[in-house]
């Protein structure tokens, strides 16, 4: 009979073996304890292979929205700095226009603000980052705030620079104080050196995906468009232009600093947050809407998550297009982390590995020391 951690790596190593993606790390945790882990597959395949292990650093995508940004943002709402319910113009003067003006905290948190899913930053500012604020600002919204919940990167993007601008800090510098320096975590950060390379697993090449997309919304060409191999830099276009740390990817880490900061959501385990604060991360502020959402993180209730059918309603998670995944469940203390980087090695289409997240999760959740 298969020992628990062989069930769990007999699942990823079935998707590994049809090429879903190169490779994968996985951590299952209760309170501090790490109970199931392992590596498997290829960090990195071309132009060489490069055995994966646990301590591959992975570029971890939008799991940089509520592992830093969310976790900057309780901070602040702790000290009373920012309020969820105060509007975004208060702080971006960009967002001080006739239709942005009822733009809260809480709506960017939740994707729930009417902003647009995704733009090309790099081509609406003709390159220019110190303008992307402004033109998040300029773009007509998609839906009366607070009445659909739709998944937006530019919500977190102008929440980075929001805690830019009231900290008078770079979002990276104040994740590194704040958090990684905080947790003693020495593998976690924003920009990787380079020296680091071969311990990164790599992503794509040639960043077709997002050129793809530019073309088929009639965006255009983007000129600096990544043709090289991504391996060691920020994956996300729009965060690589934006200096390679945004509130909405350019986080890179293990899956054991991953843990330690997924530890900080639950209020038994916290050092950075009061057990109060933890609460919210498990609240559904959008009932009726499409999602549950709490503030920076989708909850388990929501129809399709890809939690699994056994953590409990008010577990929350979150996924990265590099093919990276966290579910926290507060009522077991349990974390389940789950790393890949799908965007290796494989033509377009990325394999949408969804299912893949549901059956872990499902068996992890199920299964006991």
């Amino acid at each position: 009979m298969a020992t628990r951690n062989e069930q769990l790596s007999g699942l990823l190593q079935t998707h590994i073996d049809t090429g879903e993606f190169p490779s994968a790390v996985y951590l299952v945790g209760e309170r501090d304890q790490i109970i199931y882990e392992d590596a498997l597959g290829y960090s990195v395949v071309e132009p060489y292979r490069i055995a994966n292990n646990l301590d591959t650093i992975y570029d971890l995508a939008s799991l940089t929205k509520p592992l830093v940004t969310t976790l900057l943002c309780a901070r602040r709402i702790e000290l009373g700095e920012l309020t969820l319910d105060s509007s975004v113009s208060h702080y971006l003067a960009e967002f001080d226009r006739t239709d942005k003006q009822i733009i809260t905290i809480r709506e960017l948190l939740t994707h729930t603000a009417g902003l647009p899913a995704w733009r090309p930053l790099y081509l609406l500012t003709e390159d220019e980052p110190e303008r992307a604020a402004g033109a998040i600002a300029n773009l007509d919204l998609e839906y009366k705030p607070g009445t659909r919940v739709v998944y937006s990167d530019l919500g977190f993007i102008a929440l980075g620079i929001l805690l830019e601008r009231m900290s008078h800090q770079h979002l990276a510098d104040m994740a590194k104080h704040e958090i990684f320096e905080a947790l003693n975590l020495t593998q976690t950060f924003f920009n990787p050196e380079m020296a680091l390379q071969t311990g990164i697993a790599a992503c794509e090449t040639g960043n077709a995906y997002e050129a793809d997309m530019n073309r088929q919304s009639g965006a255009g060409e983007y000129a600096n468009s990544r043709q090289r191999l991504i391996w060691g830099e920020v994956h996300d276009g729009n965060a690589y232009f934006l200096g390679g740390a945004a509130g909405h990817a350019g986080l890179f880490s293990t899956a054991h600093e991953v843990f330690s900061i997924a530890q900080q959501f639950l209020g038994e385990m916290t050092k950075l947050l009061t057990p109060d604060t933890c609460r919210l991360f498990r609240e559904n502020m959008t009932p009726g809407l499409e999602e549950a959402r709490s503030i920076g993180w989708q909850l388990a209730a929501t129809k399709d998550s890809t939690a699994g059918a056994d953590l409990s309603p008010d577990s929350f998670g979150h996924n990265g297009f590099t093919g990276t995944c966290v579910w926290i469940d507060p009522n077991a203390l349990r974390v389940l982390i789950l790393l890949t980087n799908r965007t290796h090695a494989r033509a377009l289409p990325f394999a949408n590995i969804n299912a893949v997240r549901r059956e872990f999760n499902t068996l992890a959740a199920s299964l006991r020391r």
